[in-house]
């Protein structure tokens, strides 16, 4: 039961948190950008949004919480993957001002996905123990 619950809240945070604090001035809605980037950008949260909704069922009603954790590790891998190589595209995760949302100075967005890419693997363990 801890696993499907670890990926759950995976699955939320990549399928809810995320477009919610994505559908705004900063980005969707960020006059800034360029369409072809906007386009990305709202491609990407219904994408993984709909993600979020498979790996809900994968966990919940086909009890395959492994299959749904590696869902999750390749979405929160991609962005942790992008995040680490930023510097050879130019991305940042600042905005144009400077600014970048922070927790105890680390980037809310790193933090948060590398607490849901560990609890998706942690999920996988428990899943691996678990009795068949």
């Amino acid at each position: 039961m801890i696993g499907r619950l670890l990926v759950t809240f995976g699955a939320l945070v990549w399928g809810l948190g995320v477009p919610y604090l994505e559908i705004n001035a900063t980005h969707v809605f960020n006059p800034a950008w360029t369409p072809h980037a906007l386009i990305h950008e709202v491609w990407q949260l219904f994408t993984n949004t709909g993600l979020a909704g498979v790996v809900l069922w994968l966990i919940w009603v086909k009890d395959e919480v492994i299959q749904g954790a590696i869902v999750g590790l390749c979405i929160t891998g991609g962005f942790l993957t992008a995040f680490l190589i930023r510097d050879t595209y130019g991305g940042s995760m600042k905005y144009f001002d400077g600014s970048e949302k922070t927790l105890a100075g680390l980037n809310i967005g790193v933090l948060g996905f590398s607490i849901v890419f560990a609890c998706l693997l942690a999920a996988i363990l428990l899943e691996k123990r678990r009795p068949a």
